[in-house]
């Protein structure tokens, strides 16, 4: 893992806003994690938020975990693999109204992308 792909899946880091490689990245193909290779995401279901992370409005449900936590003082819910538990990112609930209503905000260094055989 590089230095920033281990911070994020193993510390629990965030990656800066806009800097990440898959923020604008809009290829067809499936969002893997960087730190196991379990599909995660879908390019089908990646949009733009405007947020400067790459958002989803669902994933591959059985391949995530979802916890609470409050370390930033409120109640946030962690996403992670389920597979290595690598931390992805975050879940909110201000995604797009015309589908599942939820944001998966996810740290580009912790995925890495497949390209859809064209």
């Amino acid at each position: 893992l590089s230095e920033i792909s281990y911070y994020v899946l193993r510390e629990s880091g965030t990656e800066y806003s806009f800097t990440g490689e898959y923020n604008n990245h809009y290829e067809s193909g499936v969002y893997n994690c960087m730190g196991c290779g379990t599909p995660l995401y879908t390019s089908e279901y990646k949009y733009d938020s405007k947020s400067g992370w790459p958002s989803f409005d669902k994933g591959f449900d059985d391949n995530l975990e979802f916890n609470k936590e409050y370390s930033l003082g409120f109640s946030i819910t962690e996403i992670k693999c389920n597979n290595c538990g690598g931390h992805l990112g975050h879940l909110f609930n201000d995604g797009p109204k015309n589908t599942t209503g939820k944001r998966h905000c996810i740290n580009s260094a912790a995925l890495s992308f497949i390209p859809k055989d064209e």
